[in-house]
């Protein structure tokens, strides 16, 4: 199974351990984008509509694409209240663009899952003249030292890897705004970080792992023996711990050739 279309076999757990986007952020992008009421957005890769509903309750028309059933029929639940959002289940890459056109394309979490000859170029082709591109992720950014140690050991007993999450392409020293600059499609981009901490209980922790890729990439038996080894380490450190999270956003308008 292609990495990115593993979040659909969790949709339930997506939906109720992946935190909302900071409201900071959404004005923002807003904001940049010159937005008005009953104006519209394309996103990209929904989820079960973390985002979506915060650009929701800013009177804007959304259509917003995943590719997962599943994810989709979580995010019409999550949704059902806000008239103004179609969603459709669809990559980005097979979404039959006709002659739609936008002000703005956001895309939380999930830029990185686009094939890369089409990010930006069928970006470019539906946004209008001077259209936004917003692109924004989570990264966590500190674990208390005690824990960091542990969850180390047990990745490298069960996995043989331990590394950066894979959330840190959203971080300034990730690849973002040198896509934008190398598409050649996108004027200057605009970088801006919101810091917050995230409170986790020892199960809302291991129901949050239970949704990122490369744990869903594990054999069932590897994942369940890594996720009961990382449930003893939070108990033995009293069940809960913060989190420190950063939330990394890239954004800039659509240029024409020759601009």
């Amino acid at each position: 199974m292609e990495q990115r279309f593993t979040f659909d076999q969790v949709a339930s757990v997506y939906r109720e351990t992946r935190p909302d986007y900071p409201e900071a952020l959404v004005d923002d992008v807003v904001s940049y984008a010159k937005l008005k009421p009953g104006d519209t957005l394309l996103e990209v890769g929904c989820g079960t509509g973390q985002a979506t509903k915060s650009f929701a309750t800013r009177d804007l028309q959304i259509l917003a694409i995943d590719p997962g059933p599943e994810m989709v029929r979580t995010a019409r639940e999550t949704l059902t209240k806000f008239a103004n959002v179609e969603l459709l289940e669809t990559t980005f890459e097979a979404w039959p663009a006709n002659k739609a056109v936008f002000p703005l394309i956001i895309a939380a979490q999930s830029w990185h899952w686009v094939s890369p000859e089409v990010r930006f170029v069928k970006a470019a082709e539906v946004l209008s003249p001077n259209g936004s591109l917003a692109v924004f992720g989570h990264v966590p950014v500190g674990i208390p030292t005690p824990l960091l140690e542990q969850f180390k050991g047990i990745f490298l007993h069960h996995t043989g890897g331990w590394g950066t999450p894979p959330e840190a392409w959203y971080l300034p020293s990730g690849p973002f705004k040198r896509w934008f600059d190398e598409s050649r499609l996108f004027g200057a981009v605009e970088h801006r970080c919101y810091s917050w901490k995230w409170q986790h209980t020892t199960s809302s922790y291991i129901n949050f792992l239970r949704t990122r890729s490369d744990v869903r990439m594990l054999s069932s038996a590897i994942r369940e023996e890594l996720l009961g080894e990382i449930t003893k380490a939070i108990d033995g450190e009293g069940g809960e711990f913060n989190l420190d999270y950063e939330t990394h956003l890239y954004i800039a308008r659509r240029v024409d050739h020759g601009d």
